[in-house]
């Protein structure tokens, strides 16, 4: 990778979308997240640090302007480093909250995707620089609801999906959630299949996932990266991956060999959407789909 832009968070760009709930919008930057704000009377929930410590400082300073003397909350949605790999500099500022599965894989896979990424781009090594794995101040298991003071916000582990760790975030009294990576627009779905260092994705939980998510119907949806939007986000999201999945197990059925079958639905899936960026996650979605397609024809043999 060559040339990056570097994935610099812009607070100053803040946009409210109901009352004291704001969103840093990631403005299509890669390794930008869309960063939220969502106050209550008496504290302030950040979703999301942004990569590094030089962005999170950013988002600290912004919330604690936004805060005004409530208390200051932190949680990601899940364990990758541009979400969550800034908390360290929350520490002593805010509570630090995550669910069960996340932690874990902070402690099982941390370390490996801080070096993993800062092998990517030297912008993005430099922004990782001094990190350390993140670790919670407060791990819970199942959903937390928050009380922010007259705001109570829902934290909710969806199960595995995009990771072992997911979590939405749901302001209720706004119909606003907050989907980390299980929901992007204008690019083909990540799917971290790195066999044999990670293979927790799974595209028929994360479908599964986005079907629960779309029946609760939220109003507006701020996707891990890309632009906010209604519902559609959603449903597009599973539409692809269901694409993804008939496309790859129609061939797998067939007895293809998954590079054949990469190469024949990568072709596919580019000509449909030939406006989507990340074309190179397509082939671990691949990969991904031939595993779960193979274990359940174990299981029915």
């Amino acid at each position: 990778m060559t040339d990056m832009t570097d994935p610099a968070v812009r607070v100053a760009d803040a946009v409210e979308l109901a009352p004291d709930l704001l969103v840093i919008p990631n403005h299509g930057v890669d390794l930008v997240p869309n960063i939220g704000v969502v106050g209550g009377t008496e504290a302030v929930l950040v979703v999301d640090t942004g990569l590094g410590v030089a962005n999170a400082a950013e988002v600290l300073a912004f919330a604690t302007s936004v805060a005004a003397g409530r208390r200051l909350f932190l949680t990601t949605t899940h364990f990758h480093p541009e979400h969550a790999y800034g908390a360290q500099v929350f520490a002593g500022a805010a509570t630090y909250l995550a669910n069960r599965a996340q932690a874990d894989d902070f402690a099982t896979k941390g370390a490996g995707y801080l070096e993993m990424f800062r092998g990517l781009d030297p912008v993005v090594a430099a922004r990782l620089e001094d990190v350390r794995v993140p670790v919670p101040d407060e791990v819970y298991d199942g959903s937390r609801e928050l009380d922010l003071g007259g705001r109570t916000v829902g934290l909710r582990p969806t199960g595995r999906g995009h990771t072992t760790g997911d979590q939405v975030v749901e302001v209720p009294d706004a119909g606003v959630l907050f989907t980390g990576d299980l929901a992007e627009t204008g690019q083909f779905a990540i799917l971290p299949w790195f066999p044999p260092h990670d293979t927790d994705v799974t595209a028929v939980g994360w479908i599964s996932v986005l079907d629960r998510l779309v029946s609760d119907g939220p109003r507006t949806v701020v996707p891990g990266h890309g632009e906010v939007g209604g519902v559609a986000v959603l449903t597009d999201v599973r539409a692809y991956l269901r694409e993804l999945r008939d496309e790859t197990w129609h061939r797998r059925g067939s007895g293809l060999g998954v590079e054949a079958i990469a190469a024949e639905v990568r072709s596919v899936l580019v000509e449909r959407h030939p406006e989507w960026a990340g074309r190179e996650w397509i082939d671990p979605g691949v990969g991904c789909l031939c595993a779960e397609h193979d274990a359940q024809t174990a299981t029915r043999g």
